[in-house]
């Protein structure tokens, strides 16, 4: 309900600021909390983790849309989606740095014992768990695979 609520008054912010960028995006956001909370029955609330993962999703949706945009060398419709992107970021906890994020990769690769790329599954899941939200599953999955190959 944290993010339903943040979310509100952002776009109250963006109406009297006149941002057009960022009420469109907010609204997707408020508009994707609402069909999460029917889809599971009553409106119930959404757990941190369930928010946490919605906006990923958003923001991941934009990011692609972008590149697609970028290979078919329309720079006048992938601005707007990183844009919106951008602006969607800002629910998620602050990202970690590449380093970071290979620090705690290996981590996980000593503590599982994982030594070949058979054992990919069980180090991302892991992975995936403790980088959640603070790591884009593409990155957390290039370096698992760096450092079991």
């Amino acid at each position: 309900m944290a993010l339903e609520k943040e979310v509100m008054q952002k776009m109250k912010e963006a109406m009297k600021a006149k941002d057009t960028v960022a009420l469109s995006s907010l609204r997707s956001v408020k508009s994707e909390i609402l069909k999460a909370k029917t889809a599971t029955g009553g409106g119930e609330e959404m757990t941190e983790a369930e928010e946490l993962k919605l906006i990923q999703k958003l923001v991941k949706q934009r990011k692609d849309s972008a590149a697609v945009y970028q290979e078919q060398n329309r720079p006048d419709l992938a601005e707007p989606e990183l844009e919106e992107a951008k602006i969607i970021e800002q629910f998620l906890p602050e990202q970690l740095s590449e380093e970071e994020v290979e620090a705690e990769v290996k981590k996980v690769i000593a503590s599982t014992g994982a030594e070949s790329m058979k054992d990919m599954g069980k180090v991302m899941g892991i992975a995936s768990k403790n980088l959640a939200g603070k790591a884009d599953g593409k990155t957390i999955s290039n370096l698992v695979k760096k450092h079991l190959s």
